[in-house]
């Protein structure tokens, strides 16, 4: 992933030193696996331990020559171990190291992610708790619908994520699977218990039934859950951006003092991140389709995998990790405008009331079909003439020979459609937000 996104603590898990100690990680976990069990004399993980040298110029270097990135590394890291390197690597192949180094790897990146997705969860909370009964008009097809609660909608966005939030959890313990198990997954040359001490150690565990590599369903399921949590992401910047437009300006992106929104027209607030959020969504996904690609492999294995995982693996964990940082971002510093929420319901001259009508002439008696070709006549004329709808409402003897002034006037209030929020908010746990600052 390019520098411009990529954030730590998620980018440092990626480097090539890590990547390395996570290697050395895994040996070592089996060398001990290997003492527990008299294989090898005891303190030799010790010694392993004290004399492993990790410099990933040498490596690189190494690799050069030998053209293979795991014998390079455990050439240039068992260089100094003297007599007890003929104990490193024993038995095992070279995807029993690297496929549970990126079990570790993938875990630790999606807890990492997990709690950025908490970080963000929280902030829609606030904002929905803060816009509880703030009303704005409801589109479909980018049309007027009806009043609803700005919170409400919001709502809407942290019950996707939190759903995100259990999928995630799942997909992290699915993935923490590593294998040790050897050449073709066969245990030929190494007892299953020193795959279970081992992974054991690691927080791993051993998978039902390896090839030479672990099961790569297991990661298309794990980024599949980021492609999904990066919609659900996209889904809210896209809201966002359809509300900032300037005939609507319901609510902006934060715009920080010297910022800038073009190079030609010093007017321009443009929402740049929620652009930015919408495309990386497109990159997540992409991904996804990788991941797939990486599940058919020849036989017990081949290496059509790999040099597309070394790319897709840091870098939708990355894009993930960053994407929820910028929305956490967006929710807590977005910008609402109440009062021009109120004003674009008055935009369509009272027509989002039109259901209301409908259903209050057909509980005074009308046909639902009469009722209907009664409002619908008065709402199109509204539409046409662009006057109020309420006051060619008023007009029609038909309509409110039924009504009293008090009664039909009540028609009209907006409070109507926020009645049952609270049922809707009550299915929520807010008891992590900090309520005393909203």
């Amino acid at each position: 992933m390019i520098d411009r996104y990529s954030l730590s603590p998620i980018k440092d898990i990626w480097t090539l030193e890590a990547q390395y100690k996570r290697w050395l990680e895994v040996e070592l976990a089996v060398i001990e696996a290997f003492e527990e069990l008299s294989i090898v004399p005891s303190g030799t993980a010790q010694e392993v331990r004290q004399k492993a040298k990790i410099d990933v110029d040498e490596i690189l270097e190494k690799e050069k020559i030998v053209d293979h990135d795991v014998i390079a590394f455990i050439q240039v890291v068992t260089e100094d171990m003297g007599d007890v390197a003929r104990y490193f690597h024993m038995g095992l192949t070279s995807s029993d190291v690297v496929d549970t180094a990126n079990a570790l790897a993938i875990k630790r990146a999606g807890q990492l992610i997990e709690n950025e997705l908490e970080r963000y969860i929280i902030s829609l909370k606030k904002l929905a708790l803060r816009h509880k009964y703030t009303v704005i008009v409801g589109r479909t097809h980018g049309v007027h619908a009806e009043p609803t609660s700005f919170g409400l909608k919001i709502l809407s966005f942290v019950a996707e994520a939190e759903r995100n939030k259990e999928r995630l959890k799942q997909t992290i313990g699915n993935i923490s699977q590593g294998k040790i198990s050897g050449a073709v997954g066969n245990y030929a040359n190494l007892d299953p218990q020193v795959e279970q001490i081992a992974l054991k150690k690691l927080d791993l565990y051993p998978c039902k039934v390896s090839t030479q590599v672990v099961p790569r369903d297991l990661h298309a399921e794990f980024f599949s859950i980021l492609a999904l949590i990066g919609a659900s992401i996209e889904r809210f910047a896209v809201e966002i951006r359809h509300l900032q437009k300037t005939e609507v300006l319901e609510v902006e992106e934060p715009f920080r003092k010297g910022q800038r929104g073009s190079s030609a027209m010093p007017h321009k607030k443009n929402p740049i991140l929620c652009e930015r959020l919408t495309g990386m969504s497109r990159m997540l996904r992409s991904y996804v389709t990788a991941a797939y690609e990486s599940i058919s492999l020849w036989h017990e294995r081949d290496i059509s995998h790999s040099s597309v995982e070394r790319v897709f693996m840091p870098d939708a964990t990355i894009l993930a990790f960053y994407m929820l940082n910028k929305a956490d971002y967006l929710a807590s510093n977005l910008v609402v405008h109440e009062d021009t929420m109120k004003a674009n319901i008055e935009k369509s001259y009272n027509l989002v009331y039109s259901q209301r009508v409908l259903l209050k002439l057909v509980e005074k008696g009308f046909s639902r079909e009469k009722a209907y070709e009664l409002v619908q006549e008065c709402a199109m004329k509204a539409w046409d003439q662009k006057e109020d709808f309420k006051k060619i409402l008023s007009h029609n003897p038909q309509i409110m020979d039924n009504f009293s002034q008090e009664e039909f006037d009540d028609l009209f209030s907006p409070q109507y459609y926020l009645r049952n929020i609270n049922e809707v908010f009550n299915r929520f746990d807010f008891s992590a937000v900090e309520t005393a600052n909203l």
